[in-house]
């Protein structure tokens, strides 16, 4: 075991989020503490000594976006033999094609980004050949803000590929809905409505196929707006420090504090740092720039959710 590090960075950053999390788990309305809000530390980009750190400071649950690096952090011997307990969610675009690796990640607990029934199918297929005595624990993934280069359910389609994971999928479980908040969303107009746009979806599921509520689970939220997702109350400045998202100075819209009920974060710059995303193509006023830096976390959050919501490719 890793010994902890009460007092490094991560292990600060750890316990703020999640102090934070038991504050708008507190707050929140009867009717929505029914689960608990689950923290996956995104771990895309950052070197596996963070992530070792992080387990050492008691983190279990971590997300990755890119299959290629996951299967190289999982498949670690060092990992294997000392981070026993650790439990990968892949939270980036799966193509069918990649499938057989994912499913080969030890530790494996949640795929959170089923957008398809042929991916649905696929993924439960290969469940079957290489893991038959497991089911796998997954999310349908929805495009509530009907971006076209984003991936994800269309709101209206929800229901049927729940039905198709449930009824077609024995060897997936289906656990809940998750969605990326629209990107630099302004909160002074008030709570995303892509977190409001994912709970009627969940209605509509849970009525159409009656499905209790309280199981069906809801993954939203990053770095820069995890808080408004189910965490309310403070939130960081560009620069790290911590500010009152109802106070003037935030300049928040104080709806904003309306916890819309995430059982499931998935927060990275936050906890790891500002990442850098070297040779990657992004859009701009200009055309295209390939960045080679970012120097705050907010600007890598915000790189964070355009990478996950377009097609881009990255030269490295």
């Amino acid at each position: 075991m890793f010994r902890k590090m009460a007092d490094s960075e991560i292990c600060k950053a750890l316990r703020s989020v999640r102090e934070r999390m038991t504050l708008a788990y507190q707050k929140r309305p009867p009717d929505r503490q029914k689960l608990e809000t689950r923290l996956v530390a995104v771990s895309k980009t950052k070197p596996l000594s963070l992530v070792k750190e992080a387990y050492g400071c008691g983190q279990r649950h971590f997300g990755e976006n890119y299959v290629q690096e996951l299967v190289e952090k999982s498949h670690d011997n060092e990992m294997l033999e000392k981070c026993k307990e650790i439990k990968w969610h892949f939270i980036g675009h799966l193509q069918r094609n990649k499938v057989n690796k994912i499913i080969s990640i030890p530790n494996l607990f949640m795929l959170e980004t089923i957008d398809s029934e042929k991916l649905a199918t696929t993924v439960n297929h290969s469940l079957d050949l290489q893991k038959p005595e497991q089911r796998l624990k997954v999310m349908v993934q929805v495009n509530t803000s009907g971006e076209k280069n984003k991936h994800g359910s269309p709101p209206a389609e929800a229901a049927d590929l729940v039905r198709h994971v449930i009824n077609n999928c024995p060897n997936l479980e289906f656990v809940g809905l998750m969605t990326i908040g629209m990107f630099d969303y302004d909160l002074r107009n008030g709570p995303n409505p892509d977190f409001q746009k994912l709970l009627q979806v969940k209605d509509d599921v849970c009525q159409r196929l009656k499905l209790d509520s309280d199981t069906v689970e809801l993954s939203m939220g990053m770095s820069n707006d995890f808080e408004h997702a189910g965490i309310p109350s403070r939130r960081l400045s560009p620069f790290g420090d911590s500010v009152d998202s109802g106070s003037r100075s935030s300049g928040i819209h104080p709806h904003s504090q309306i916890e819309v009920g995430s059982t499931n974060v998935r927060v990275g710059s936050t906890i790891f740092g500002a990442r850098e995303y070297k040779g990657v193509v992004m859009p701009s006023a200009g055309g295209e720039q390939t960045l080679t830096s970012l120097s705050t976390p907010e600007e890598s959050t915000n790189c964070e959710k355009q990478l996950e919501q377009l097609n881009i490719k990255d030269k490295s």
